[in-house]
C-alpha cells in the first residue's frame, strides 16, 4: 500500500515527488511509501527549449529535462519508487484505499496526485466525471482539466499542473506540483501547516 502515487513524470509530478522526497527525515514521513509513475513520452517537454525559467541554463532542451529529473530523483531520494513504462488506465475505489490500474499492473494507495497534462484524449476511467473545459486554455485548443478547489479533485485525488487548470508554463507547474506535496505533508502531520526546505545550515 502506498502513502501516496503520483501520475506524471513531467514538471509537476517531478516537482511534487522531488519535495516529497526532502521531506524524508520528518517524523511523520519516515514511514511513508511514496512512489510516482514516470510515463513521460506523452510530455509537452519533448518539444519545449528553456529560455525563461528560472535556475535553468538557457537553452535546455525539455527531453534532457525529463531524463535528467527521473536520475536526479533516483540517486537524491531512492526512497521514492518509480514505475516506468506503466500508463494509468483506471482508478477504482475512495479515500482511503484507493486501487490504480495501469496496463501492466495495479496498485494500492492512500492518495493520489496526477499530473499527465490538459490533453482532450485524457481517458483515466474513474476521473472521467471531473472533467470539464480548461479555464486558461484557448477554445480551440480543446484542453481539459479536473474540477478541482485548490488542487484537491475529492478525498485523496489531488490534481497539478495544466491539469488543475494552470497555464502551460514551467514554473507555474513546478510551484503547483510542490504546493500539493505541502498539502500532503500538511495532511500526514496531522493538519499542521507544512513545508520542506533544504538549507545549508
Amino acid at each position: 500500500m502506498f502513502d501516496v502515487l503520483i501520475i506524471g513524470g513531467g514538471v509537476s509530478g517531478m516537482s511534487c515527488a522531488l519535495v516529497l522526497g526532502s521531506a524524508k527525515n520528518k517524523t511523520f514521513v519516515t514511514d511513508k511509501k511514496i512512489g510516482i509513475f514516470t510515463h513521460q513520452k506523452n510530455s509537452s517537454l519533448q518539444e519545449a527549449i528553456f529560455y525563461n525559467a528560472y535556475g535553468i541554463t538557457p537553452g535546455k532542451l525539455g527531453s534532457e529535462l525529463l531524463t535528467e529529473s527521473t536520475q536526479d530523483l533516483a540517486s537524491t531520494y531512492p526512497h521514492i519508487t518509480q514505475i516506468p513504462n506503466e500508463k494509468v488506465m483506471k482508478i477504482e475505489g475512495s479515500y482511503p484505499e484507493f486501487t490504480v490500474v495501469t496496463n501492466k499492473n495495479s496498485y494500492k494507495t492512500k492518495n493520489i496526485v496526477v499530473g499527465i497534462g490538459s490533453a482532450n484524449t485524457f481517458d483515466i476511467e474513474g476521473l472521467m466525471q471531473f472533467v470539464e473545459p480548461h479555464k486558461k486554455a484557448l477554445p480551440e485548443k480543446q484542453r481539459i482539466q479536473l474540477k478541482n478547489e485548490d488542487h484537491k479533485v475529492a478525498d485523496g485525488i489531488y490534481a497539478i499542473g495544466t491539469l488543475a487548470g494552470w497555464r502551460s508554463q514551467l514554473a507555474i507547474a513546478a510551484g503547483s506540483g510542490a504546493a500539493v506535496a505541502t498539502d500532503i505533508l500538511t495532511l500526514w502531520n496531522n493538519g499542521v501547516q507544512t513545508h520542506a526546505h533544504d538549507s545549508i545550515r
